[in-house]
């Protein structure tokens, strides 16, 4: 027997590339596209798709993981549609308006006053009399009125109704 015989052939092992794109992800592309596109009514998946290409060295596929980063982005708001009947990977593109947290400051509280006031007769120390400021009506208080008011119209109404139905009969 020869020995080549005996020896059993094993496969070449498979190296794996492990290739780093020379691209940033397909999310930073897309939304420094938009915002170096500067278009008024947002930018489309066809003008982004080209951006990319002239700009970034993406491949082959850049359309179809344009697509679908285009879905994602819009489901996790990171992207808004410009038009409201654009659904998925259709249509324009812009980039959300940043949401400003306004801080509401609580309203001035109503504040007393102190007046001194000084009798003529007495030379005792001054008497403190508090003033307490008149609060306005709140916004409940005058939808409450304006329901009462409302029930009071509508049950002259029908009593005014009941009146006529029965003169007539």
């Amino acid at each position: 027997m020869s020995s080549a015989a005996t020896k059993k052939s094993t496969p070449a092992k498979k190296t794996i590339k492990s290739t780093v794109p020379s691209h940033p992800t397909f999310n930073v592309m897309i939304t420094k596209a938009i915002k170096d596109l500067k278009e008024r009514g947002g930018s489309s998946k066809m003008a982004i798709v080209k951006y990319i290409e002239a700009n970034f060295q993406a491949g082959n596929m850049v359309d179809h993981f344009v697509k679908l980063t285009l879905r994602k982005m819009c489901e996790e708001n990171e992207l808004v549609h410009a038009s409201s009947n654009s659904t998925g990977a259709k249509g324009s593109f812009k980039i959300p308006a940043k949401e400003t947290t306004t801080v509401k400051k609580p309203k001035a509280e109503a504040k007393t006053t102190v007046k001194k006031t000084a009798s003529p007769k007495n030379n005792s120390p001054a008497k403190k009399t508090v003033a307490k400021s008149v609060k306005k009506n709140s916004p409940k208080k005058a939808a409450a009125k304006r329901v009462a008011t409302d029930a009071k119209k509508a049950a002259s109404s029908k009593v005014k109704a009941t009146k006529e139905t029965a003169s007539k009969k």
